[in-house]
């Protein structure tokens, strides 16, 4: 297996994702040891931002790094300790509300798309919006 930067990489529909990690300077951080669990939203899901957002956040890192932590969770947290979970701490700071009620998993206002793809030093479920912390 690979590390999560070079599992995201791999996927080929995290490049935004990717290059906003490496921007951050968070690259050496996911490839660590961890364990991580990332909610790793998509290409299509940075699309989704108000035009200019992704641009503008490559210009702030200390806000590109807020959002990105607060996209992070310490210790890898499958798909099936998800669901028993209504809340999770960040990497960030705060916490992302997680509710899995509805037959889907939602971490705030994203769906999980794709749950417990792999990595080495942790685990990957990926969602469909990008998570803003307060």
């Amino acid at each position: 297996m690979a590390d999560i930067v070079s599992t995201a990489v791999n996927a080929g529909s995290f490049n935004t994702l990717v290059a906003a990690v490496k921007a951050a300077g968070l690259v050496d951080t996911l490839q660590g040891p961890g364990p991580f669990t990332v909610f790793a939203p998509t290409d299509d899901a940075f699309a989704k931002l108000p035009a200019g957002t992704v641009d503008s956040l490559l210009k702030d890192i200390p806000q590109l790094k807020k959002i990105l932590t607060y996209h992070v969770v310490s210790g890898k947290v499958t798909a099936a300790d998800v669901v028993k979970l209504t809340s999770a701490n960040t990497v960030e700071g705060s916490s992302v509300n997680i509710n899995a009620s509805n037959g889907s998993v939602k971490v705030n206002d994203a769906t999980v798309v794709t749950p417990d793809v792999a990595a080495d030093n942790g685990v990957i479920h990926v969602i469909d919006s990008v998570l803003i912390p307060q």
